[in-house]
């Protein structure tokens, strides 16, 4: 284990169970607001607000309101991809892809206390990452995903079996999450699942979230 890692573990350790990907662009069949609300009901603990295609002030306007809420609900507040959004809108902090500023640039703009989450694909990236100053990895797809347009490779459960012995970080997977594999995936080496549509697309969204939460609950 890295000094990084044995200085930042401890305060994080909490980083687990369903992670809510509220997503922009599912705004058009559901209310960010509204799910975010359902999921601090629920005791959901971690919400990402991820906005792809929207101006820089919309972004802002939701994300204000949405951090509001999860401060509210006890709910640690994540930013998609964007460091100035999530220090504009005070977010818990921030997540980043492959493609995003790096992780060292990334500290240097939001400081020692902001969450910093990356997205990994393959082993590879996971030891690299193991290696920054971030607090857990989003590891996938796992499954196929029409959520993520031109996503990475599938890895399978067996990927993500094999990349868990290469990390002490809190893995969160991610990529066509059910209710059904939550399980297997926890018993894998998943401290958590990262789920959008699972969640924004269900006809009934208080029983997805029951569904989602189960194994975790059933754990503790």
């Amino acid at each position: 284990m890295t000094s990084l890692q044995t200085s930042r573990l401890p305060r994080h350790s909490h980083l687990n169970g369903l992670y809510l990907i509220a997503d922009e662009r599912w705004t058009s069949s559901c209310s960010l607001p509204e799910v975010v609300q359902e999921a601090g009901r629920v005791g959901v603990k971690l919400v990402q607000y991820r906005n792809k295609t929207g101006s820089m002030q919309q972004a802002h306007a939701v994300g204000c309101e949405l951090r509001t809420m999860a401060k509210k609900w006890g709910m640690l507040f994540i930013v998609n991809d964007r460091c100035d959004l999530a220090m504009a809108v005070e977010a818990d902090g921030v997540h980043l892809g492959q493609t995003d500023l790096p992780v060292a640039l990334a500290r240097n703009l939001v400081g020692p206390d902001m969450l910093i989450g990356l997205s990994t694909h393959n082993a590879e990236q996971v030891q690299a990452a193991t290696n920054e100053d971030v607090d857990y990895l989003g590891f996938g797809p796992i499954f196929p995903t029409d959520t993520k347009l031109n996503h990475d490779p599938v890895v399978g459960l067996q990927g993500l079996k094999d990349i868990r012995a290469l990390t002490s970080l809190p893995i969160f997977a991610i990529g066509g999450i059910v209710p059904e594999s939550v399980s297997q995936l926890c018993q894998a080496g998943a401290n958590g699942v990262a789920v959008a549509s699972g969640i924004l697309a269900a006809s009934d969204r208080p029983q997805a979230f029951k569904q989602f939460l189960a194994p975790f609950h059933l754990s503790t």
